[in-house]
Formats: structure tokens, sequence, C-alpha cells
């Protein structure tokens, strides 16, 4: 038997998040086409025959302008430090920007066996990915190298192979019938911020973070309800989340709260306020408390 845990990284939309809810064959980690969706460490739980995978999916390494720009720039770079193997994704549609070079770097400093994952083999030509392989080549030297697409899952068994062939011999970390370690709590905040991503568009998508305050449960019901506050920076965006005459808050809530009971087999009541906090990124006491992990 193997076991470890693998850093999935790479700058924003290189196909983190879809590679990883590929891989486990159920949605762990949110996805947007919006940069800077994934905010926590979340971790995904492959368990086969032979070995489990623990998948750690990572913000996108990126230029930070703020205190949360430059928070999870540190979960990234922390994360790269307490793995076994990193899996290194490449966008091959599109250009090498500095973001990955800096990643890079960071990951030549950790000494660590580096899998590098060209991504989007479904939007490219060969051309394009022997080029982007050449571009890597110029800022690291990996393990092994693939080029997949994990939306049509073309590549993906062959990276299970190799990423197993890194993993030290061990017992598995999780019992076999767990996905992800993440409290319910995490995973309904990121639910929640996934559907209003999902329904504002360009007009909020940085400037918005759920806090679940609280879930109560009724067993005598199967019910779960759960209390959570929107955060966004603007009485503009506070306007927009809300909706005319509320349209938007309630469908918004009307698809978390499907999502949530199809998680928890649960029924749920969700309760949404939307407030305002100015300049929320750029307070790093505040940053810390909503994304503590």
């Amino acid at each position: 038997m193997k076991s470890g845990f693998v850093a999935v990284v790479g700058k924003p939309n290189s196909g983190k998040s879809t590679l990883i809810n590929a891989l486990i064959g159920r949605k762990i980690s949110i996805v947007s086409e919006k940069p800077q969706t994934t905010r926590f460490k979340l971790r995904g739980i492959l368990t086969l025959p032979e070995a489990q995978i623990v998948f750690v999916d990572t913000p996108g390494f990126h230029q930070p302008k703020d205190a949360l720009g430059q928070y999870l720039n540190s979960q990234v770079t922390g994360t790269i430090k307490e793995v076994d193997l990193v899996l290194f994704l490449v966008d091959a549609s599109s250009e090498i920007t500095d973001e990955d070079r800096q990643l890079a770097d960071e990951i030549k400093k950790s000494n660590l066996p580096c899998l590098v994952v060209l991504t989007k083999k479904d939007l490219c030509l060969e051309e394009q990915i022997e080029e982007a392989r050449k571009s890597v080549e110029q800022m690291l030297t990996p393990n092994d190298w693939i080029s997949l697409s994990a939306v049509e899952r073309e590549g993906l068994d062959e990276l299970i192979l190799k990423i197993i062939s890194f993993l030290p011999e061990g017992p598995a970390l999780y019992p076999e019938d767990m996905v992800t370690d993440y409290p319910l709590t995490i995973q309904a905040a990121e639910i929640v911020r996934e559907k209003v991503l999902t329904h504002t568009y360009q007009e909020v998508p940085h400037s918005v973070a759920v806090e679940i305050l609280r879930i109560e449960e009724r067993p005598e019901k199967n019910l779960l309800e759960i209390y959570a506050e929107i955060y966004v920076e603007k009485d503009s965006q506070k306007k927009i989340v809300i909706g005319k005459e509320g349209s938007m808050i309630k469908k918004i809530g009307t698809e978390a709260r499907q999502e949530l009971e199809f998680l928890t087999g649960k029924k749920i009541f969700l309760d949404l306020h939307v407030k305002v906090k100015e300049k929320w990124r750029e307070k790093e006491s505040f940053v810390k408390k909503i994304y503590r992990s």
C-alpha cells in the first residue's frame, strides 16, 4: 500500500479544481472561469486498492495586490513544503507567464519530486503542447510529464499511475469512504460563494466572501439550519447580490440549498444575509478570520 499528499499548484485558471474533481469523481472544489476562485487548501481523497492519494487543491498563484492575495499565495507556498509530490499544472492552451515562472522557482526551492501536468489538451494542437513543454523546461527540470484533458477525462488513469509511483509506502491516512476532510462549514461557504460567482458575472468576483455563522442540527426533522453572511465591499455590490426585490439572493440560496441537500442527504434551511465590509481584502485580520483553516 502507498499513501501520501500531493499538492496541485498552478496559476489561476490552470485547471486545478477541475482536475481534482475529475480524479475524485465528486465535486470537492468549486469551479469558475473567474481567477482566484479557490481560496482554501481543499483536500480531496482518492482511495484505490493499492494506494490512497490525498490531493491538496491550492489557490491560483498570482501577483498579489492586497492582503487577500498575499494570504492566497502563502497557502500555495506553504503547501509545497508539506507534501510528498507537487503536481505543477500548466495551461498548454495559453502563454507561459511570470506567475508560472515564479511558481516554478518555489517548486525548485522545495526539492520535492515534481510532475508537470500540461492541462486543457482538448483545446490544443500537438504543436502547442510541445511548445508548452519546451517553455517549462526552461523554468525547471521535472521528474515526469503528462498532458491531459480533465474535461474529456483523457489521461487521468495514466496520471494516477504516475502519481502512485512517487508516493511512499504506508497505510491509508483516511477511512476509505471519505472523499474530503474539510468540515461542512467550509464546504457550505464555498458552495454559496460559487453560486454568487456564477450569477454575478464580472460585478463582484473578488469582492465576495462567505462566512458560516453557525449550523444547527434538527435530527427529529432530518434538518440542518445553516446561517451565513455574504460580504461584499460596496453598497452597489450588495444591491447586485440581493437583486431586484430579492430575486438574485433567492436564486443563489435555492441553488446552494439544493447542492447542500445532495451533499448531506438532509433537508437544508439556508439563511443568507449580505453585508458591506469596505476594503475587506486589504484587512489582514479579517482575511484570516474568514479563511482560518
